[in-house]
């Protein structure tokens, strides 16, 4: 059977010479799994780059009763990015998001709310020319009220982290005292988002560190963020 639905691509990885297998969230199906045949060819034929971390698809695909591995009869960009690609802090930020989702999402099943938020939220973000900077917080705040863990104040959040066993036994945990001070910030970004004020990149990094802590006491086997150290890196040149 075909389905007709739009995709945003959560990860690749490869699969025999020039194919892949492809994770991924649908918009009628949920989180699917399909093989793409000769995607890395070389040369003009190559469409690998369809299948980045959040590119937004439309799409034509085989469903199986049996579940598993499926194939995708069509696909197409469902909206072309004009900032991404060209700017090294924007992508570095969407590579960033898109492990977190990745990691985050494992529902089969459709959710339009959810879908709709990561879809508007991607083409928002790509259209946004100057101050997106606290775009990457914003972004995990709203997130995590479609997760079913979004926090009530700036307080729920700072309270969880600083009392939760694993902020206790590491070693590079911030002070209770230090997360406190944040707890402002954060009210502000879960209320007044397009007005909040984060004075500069030490604190926007801090505030980050406590939202992945805060993600990790709620997203089972979330993990390390491994395109963290690529994406502070490039917030801090």
């Amino acid at each position: 059977m075909l389905v007709k639905t739009r995709g945003i691509v959560l990860n690749h990885i490869k699969y025999r010479e020039s194919s892949i297998i492809t994770r991924v969230y649908t918009e009628a199906l949920g989180v699917q799994s399909y093989i793409v045949n000769s995607v890395r060819k070389k040369g003009p034929g190559s469409r690998i780059a369809l299948f980045q971390p959040f590119t937004l698809l439309d799409m034509v695909v085989y469903t199986s009763p049996k579940g598993g591995l499926t194939r995708i009869s069509e696909y197409k960009t469902a909206y072309t990015f004009s900032t991404i690609p060209f700017d090294i802090r924007k992508s570095s930020m969407l590579l960033f998001l898109s492990e977190v989702v990745a990691r985050s999402l494992k529902e089969e099943e459709e959710n339009p709310p959810l879908f709709n938020f990561l879809f508007n939220a991607i083409v928002f973000f790509d259209e946004q020319r100057q101050g997106f900077e606290n775009f990457h917080l914003v972004f995990l705040l709203q997130l995590s009220y479609h997760l079913g863990f979004g926090p009530g104040s700036g307080a729920e959040i700072v309270e969880q982290v600083a009392f939760s066993n694993n902020a206790q036994s590491a070693s590079s945990a911030p002070p209770v005292l230090a997360l406190l001070s944040h707890e402002a910030y954060f009210d502000e970004l879960i209320r007044e988002p397009e007005r909040a004020v984060i004075p500069n990149g030490k604190v926007r990094r801090e505030l980050l560190d406590v939202l992945i802590r805060y993600y990790q006491l709620h997203v089972d086997r979330l993990g390390e963020i491994k395109s963290l150290a690529i994406l502070s890196e490039v917030l801090a040149g």
